[in-house]
């Protein structure tokens, strides 16, 4: 009997530490024996992987509209369902995504203030039933949040320069969203240190998920 797949996703502001903790997830996955396939929105296919660049740091993104933006983030995550995801979750792997259909309800919805029934059809027409099994919000405040961010190397992307209304906008938009979503979306303390917050995911994971061969391995 085959495996059953688990989709987790990862939610929150920038700098609340996803990609890190996406990672030490994936790691311990992988030695309790697991396939792990490892994701970031947008992006995780060639098509996807232009779509970032382009959203991010193309210049002429500086002129997007809203609407443009809400458009190709879900071109990206249509791609990626179908391409990636689908396929690594019927074969039983672990599906772990760096953002996912909520950070579009939030950043284009609430943030950028689009009309939420607009918003929430083009989520549903690009996933198509394809929703995540558990998500894991990192919250954290927005000041520490952009504080965090700007520590990082590499170039700033277009999303890192908006002003801090806006962040304040995404987390309350998160908050919100988690509350009425209680049963898949979970939020987590983000402004622990890495071991703190890994032992919060875990627990969060042993509790909701049925992962065969027991959590025990991933502790």
């Amino acid at each position: 009997m085959a495996t059953a797949g688990l989709f987790i996703t990862f939610e929150g502001s920038e700098g609340c530490g996803k990609s890190t903790q996406i990672t030490r997830l994936a790691k311990r996955l992988r030695g309790v024996g697991r396939e792990v396939v490892q994701l970031r929105e947008p992006g995780g296919t060639p098509i996807g992987e232009k779509i970032r660049e382009l959203l991010q740091y193309d210049a002429s993104a500086s002129a997007m509209t809203p609407e443009a933006e809400l458009l190709l983030f879900a071109a990206s995550r249509a791609q990626l369902v179908r391409e990636v995801i689908r396929p690594a979750l019927k074969r039983g792997a672990i599906v772990l995504c760096d953002r996912f259909l909520d950070s579009t309800t939030v950043y284009q919805g609430v943030a950028r203030s689009l009309k939420e029934s607009a918003v929430a059809r083009i989520n549903d027409f690009a996933v198509d039933g394809t929703f995540p099994d558990l998500t894991l919000l990192l919250d954290l405040d927005a000041a520490e949040g952009r504080l965090r961010a700007s520590a990082r190397k590499g170039p700033v992307d277009r999303m890192e320069q908006e002003k801090e209304e806006f962040y304040e906008s995404v987390r309350h938009g998160f908050l919100i969203l988690a509350r009425s979503n209680p049963e898949r979306i979970a939020v987590i303390d983000g402004s622990g240190d890495e071991k703190s917050v890994e032992h919060a995911i875990t627990k969060v994971i042993a509790e909701r998920l049925q992962i065969p061969g027991g959590t025990d391995g991933i502790h």
